[in-house]
């Protein structure tokens, strides 16, 4: 079968959206591929922010490739399926110029996992996969019949039928990504790196996927949830073939980088710099010394909340103090130029201990951001705690929520964010 992979042209005018803007490598496309590929299948991956087409250059693509199956993603990438932009005006967008151009159409991502009737309705595709969809694309291209694989919804009779919920790919053994030359050479972002000018090609990779820990706030119940550690050989090869290629940095997209010595010892080897995301109380100083010695130049840790009560009530599950995490944090960057604490905005901080604190940090070198305030995204804990289980109108309750929860938002989201119906109303389809 001929498949076409499609990461639509994002926009993120007027929404809530806080997470990057810049084009990264479409991670759940290319595993996706390398799997299609190994069943034998012929693919096809259209990339809207990484080759500056618009939909209708992407549409050109898929017709000429002659695809019997289309899928698109309704986030940009797997690194941003837990702070989605909530409204599906970009995807619907891109599926009303493709029209009957791409063969059976196929939607992924965060939304279709924990709102599939909704997302069937608004995009007007064929099919919804609902979790990690690698493994249910390479079903579904073998001509199984679609109630036969786990995790699919799709429309029979104007009914909505459910194969079973969300899927975690098995990961563990994922073969090497392959990327174009041409993708990598004008990859020029490094992504959330601050202590150098990109001096060659970035690229972003995976060592694991999902999260032991279950803190209120983490939007991953659906999808990349039970963690999963991707084992070392295949990549290593990716990062090697990146290296070929001439990529000078890496970001792991990883929910959360844990201590591995052995992957630290290989990238001590190889020097390329790199960034993580992670939490600062699982690592120890001797591990901290051998990440900074791997070449590690970028270090987002989530501390969230300045108070035991409040990491508590976010379930963060955390044994150490506010001043041993402190100390943590001051460690880390004496060997790694850029280390941020993350804050969410939490009642139980107030103003002046999180100013006093946030002066400590950055007295140290440490930057600590200013409090962001929680979308209460649908796959999260505090989504049920707020509202119980997700219905069709989940993202809808959510977006309400927050707009009127708080009267001002973080610095890196657009000042005049709109209601999601307003967002979503360009789409003929979306209503």
């Amino acid at each position: 079968m001929r498949v076409a992979l499609v990461n639509p042209p994002w926009r993120y005018d007027h929404s809530i959206y806080f997470g990057c803007r810049a084009p990264h490598l479409p991670l759940e496309l290319g595993s996706a591929k390398v799997l299609l590929e190994q069943a034998g299948h012929e693919v096809l991956i259209c990339d809207g922010q990484l080759s500056g087409k618009d939909d209708a250059g992407l549409v050109a693509e898929v017709a000429a490739f002659g695809a019997d199956m289309s899928v698109v993603t309704t986030a940009p990438t797997y690194l941003f399926w837990r702070c989605a932009p909530p409204e599906l005006r970009v995807p619907r967008a891109f599926l009303d110029a493709l029209g009957d151009q791409g063969g059976r159409t196929v939607a992924v991502g965060p939304h279709g996992s924990v709102t599939p009737g909704a997302t069937l309705n608004k995009l007007g595709v064929d099919l919804v996969v609902r979790g990690e969809c690698e493994e249910a694309l390479v079903e579904l291209a073998d001509g199984h019949a679609p109630a036969t694989i786990s995790g699919l919804a799709f429309r029979t009779d104007g009914g909505l039928t459910l194969t079973g919920g969300p899927r975690a790919t098995r990961f563990k053994d994922l073969p090497a990504l392959a990327w174009p030359d041409a993708w990598i050479e004008g990859h020029h972002h490094h992504h959330h790196r601050f202590e150098a000018e990109p001096d060659g090609p970035g690229a972003e990779v995976e060592a694991s996927r999902g999260c032991p820990y279950h803190c209120s706030f983490c939007a991953k119940i659906d999808f990349r949830d039970a963690y999963r550690r991707r084992d070392l050989p295949p990549l290593l090869d990716e990062i090697d073939r990146l290296i070929a290629q001439g990529v000078t940095y890496f970001y792991f997209i990883d929910e959360i980088f844990l201590p591995q010595k052995p992957l630290l010892e290989a990238l001590e080897a190889r020097q390329v710099p790199f960034g993580i995301q992670t939490r600062i109380d699982l690592w120890k100083p001797d591990m901290l010394d051998l990440l900074g010695a791997a070449r590690c130049v970028s270090i987002e840790a989530g501390v969230e909340s300045l108070t035991l009560e409040g990491r508590a009530l976010l379930d963060k599950n955390c044994r150490l103090t506010t001043d041993e995490l402190a100390e943590r944090l001051i460690h880390a960057r004496r060997r790694v130029p850029f280390v941020q604490a993350n804050l969410i905005e939490m009642p139980a901080d107030d103003d002046a201990l999180v100013a006093e604190w946030r002066e400590k940090l950055q007295r140290a070198g440490v930057w600590a951001n200013d409090p962001v305030p929680l979308y209460p995204y649908p796959s999260s804990p505090d989504y049920r705690r707020l509202f119980g289980e997700p219905d069709e109108a989940a993202w809808e309750r959510a977006h309400a929520y927050y707009l009127a929860q708080f009267s001002s938002l973080s610095d890196i989201q657009e000042e005049h964010p709109l209601p999601l119906p307003d967002l979503e109303a360009a789409c003929a389809h979306c209503r």
